[in-house]
């Protein structure tokens, strides 16, 4: 059985990560969605929500499981312990292909942890999470962006 961690904040999730989940999906056997936090950046939602809405949106996905990814722990010992064969990111462009090389290249040195890289889809390759809590923060319609769980709880905030 293979199976592969895709991990974010996710903060919030949008379809842009919702459509390389579904063909992480479809490349393994078990996908874990693992929902970090970082402590540099101020979330607009806490960590036991963004897991919430994530569940939500992938009920639907066969193999695929959320999960809190523990502050503080390397994405390479969370493979380990669930068994993850590979790490799936999705990239929008080459300045997310530089950075995410880089990691990839850690990852594999610290553990041999490989890193499949699933290009965005072009009609997603312009969404970010701060992008969307930007146009969400104004005032702007976010709703063709982002899955209905996350829509809802966005909603609710104003």
């Amino acid at each position: 059985m293979y199976s592969a961690v895709c991990p974010g904040s996710f903060d919030p999730l949008h379809n842009g990560h919702v459509e390389v989940i579904a063909r992480a999906a479809n490349l393994f056997d078990e996908v874990i969605v693992a929902v970090a936090s970082n402590s540099s950046k101020n979330p607009l939602f806490d960590q036991e929500t963004r897991v919430a809405m994530a569940a939500e949106t992938f009920s639907y996905l066969r193999g695929v499981t959320v999960r809190a990814l523990p502050q503080g722990r390397l994405l390479t010992e969370f493979c380990k312990e669930v068994g993850a064969t590979a790490v799936v990111k999705g990239l929008r462009g080459p300045q997310d292909f530089s950075y995410e090389t880089s990691m990839a290249t850690m990852n594999r040195h610290l553990t041999g942890l490989e890193t499949i890289f699933l290009a965005a889809d072009g009609r997603h390759s312009h969404l970010s999470s701060t992008l969307v809590k930007e146009v969400h923060s104004l005032g702007g319609a976010v709703s063709e962006f982002v899955p209905r769980a996350v829509h809802k709880r966005l909603s609710e905030q104003h």
